[in-house]
């Protein structure tokens, strides 16, 4: 069981490569119209995923729920794809995501620059200025997606497994050979397991947040757990002794869940913005 996370430049021919690589290798493709799905099955409408795909909120967007919401359902429904196994995610901050998985093949593809305006000027129909406007807008938003939520410097090629440019000497159907045969050579059994072990925790962790911000509506601030096989600390912020009790109890009755530990610090008069 591996997983693949592609980043990619507009025009890089990102999504060709994670075509030819669902050709080569029959995993499963965990592409923008999945993910939104999930994210529309967890309540997440329409509206509210056009303020943060692949782009830095805005000031007020960025200060709200929201936010918190789109986040954690994001990771919810990338973790579970990922546990699932044997699949290709493309985008939407995969790779900071699932950061630390021993299964992982993480992907930057970029292109030049000179090449990717030619593309973008045939895709979009436009001029050479309409073109770089594009490339340059579409960089800044992916740029401060990944920082905004993850942290991380998109264009860090340290950050991926393997980083591909491009050019036309590369083919789609090349550098999916390429990524096939680093995978084959790294992710062994040790790190299948690994990476299995690891996804099932990440995904209880998920289930308890879900259970005690979603199901039990306790007010509780920037909700965190670290899973250790089934025991479960929770970490955040709250009011009061009694919310974080019930928080305690909330995550107990989780399936799969067995010790639980509270690291939640209680600070009075804690505010957030709806």
């Amino acid at each position: 069981m591996a997983v693949l996370a592609i980043a990619r430049q507009l025009a890089a021919l990102g999504d060709e490569v994670a075509h030819e690589l669902v050709a080569l290798t029959g995993y499963r493709l965990v592409d923008r119209e999945l993910l939104e799905k999930r994210l529309g099955d967890f309540g997440i409408t329409a509206d509210k995923r056009r303020k943060y795909d692949e782009k830095k909120p805005g000031l007020w967007a960025s200060l709200s729920q929201e936010r918190d919401d789109y986040l954690h359902f994001l990771k919810t429904a990338i973790y579970e794809e990922a546990e699932r196994g044997d699949c290709i995610v493309v985008g939407r901050g995969a790779s900071a995501v699932l950061k630390g998985l021993r299964n992982l093949v993480s992907l930057r593809i970029v292109a030049p620059k000179a090449l990717r305006v030619t593309r973008v000027m045939k895709q979009f129909s436009c001029d050479e200025r309409r073109g770089l406007q594009l490339l340059e807008q579409s960089d800044h938003d992916r740029y401060g997606f990944q920082k905004y939520f993850f942290s991380v410097d998109w264009t860090d090629p340290s950050e991926y497994s393997i980083s591909l440019s491009m050019d036309d000497k590369l083919s789609p159907a090349d550098a999916a050979a390429v990524v096939d045969e680093y995978r084959r050579r790294i992710v062994g059994p040790d790190a299948e397991a690994e990476g299995r072990t690891r996804l099932a925790e990440l995904v209880l962790g998920q289930k308890v947040v879900t259970e005690i911000v979603y199901g039990k509506r306790l007010p509780l601030h920037f909700l965190e757990t670290d899973v250790h096989g089934t025991r479960v600390v929770l970490h955040g912020v709250s009011n009061t002794q009694t919310a974080i009790e019930a928080a305690v109890g909330a995550a107990r009755a989780v399936p799969g869940v067995g010790e639980v530990e509270s690291a939640i610090q209680v600070v009075q008069e804690f505010t957030v913005m709806p």
